[in-house]
């Protein structure tokens, strides 16, 4: 692939991936230089790029795993996913409604920072699901946990997530 071609791409995906570095580095600063790193990788790594697969979901995996990376460094990642809840992730039965209903009735801005907000054992898994439309075999697979693991970490950022929309939408 020639340069022209990649910077076609460059310009095409960047804001995906910029978006997608922000919501799994919590709206971080270090995005934009992520988001960059990413391309610099995927530029080194376009001799294994299957041109008969989409160039999206391809860099995109890079940016997640690139992501993961940077925090598995900064943080203390085994026990960030550790199987022993803690008394804070004890959540009370969700609302009758679902987290659509909610989201609906939030402007888009309010949802991003309430997601931005979550924990990252929680905004992790939800950004790889909902953002990266990744499967839960793929997420536990990314993250080192279990496919049921995943499943119990989505609910609770889900639960988390409808509980504070809901209180900020009652202080308005």
């Amino acid at each position: 692939m020639n340069r022209a071609r990649f910077d076609a791409l460059y310009r095409e995906h960047y804001p995906r991936v910029l978006g997608l570095c922000r919501r799994m580095l919590g709206g971080s600063s270090d995005a934009e230089d992520a988001a960059q790193e990413v391309f610099m990788r995927g530029y080194r790594a376009i001799r294994r790029y299957r041109r008969d697969q989409p160039f999206g979901p391809w860099i995109a995996a890079i940016a997640t795993n690139y992501c993961i990376d940077l925090l598995r460094r900064r943080l203390r990642w085994g026990r960030m996913f550790s199987d022993e809840p803690s008394a804070s992730e004890e959540l009370p039965d969700p609302a009758e409604h679902g987290a659509a209903t909610l989201i609906e009735a939030h402007d888009a801005n309010v949802v991003s920072r309430a997601v931005d907000a979550l924990p990252e054992k929680f905004r992790m898994p939800l950004v790889l699901a909902y953002y990266a439309d990744a499967s839960y075999d793929e997420i536990a697979t990314t993250l080192g946990i279990t496919r049921n693991h995943v499943g119990v970490l989505l609910l609770r950022a889900k639960q988390r997530l409808r509980r504070d929309l809901t209180e900020l939408n009652e202080e308005t």
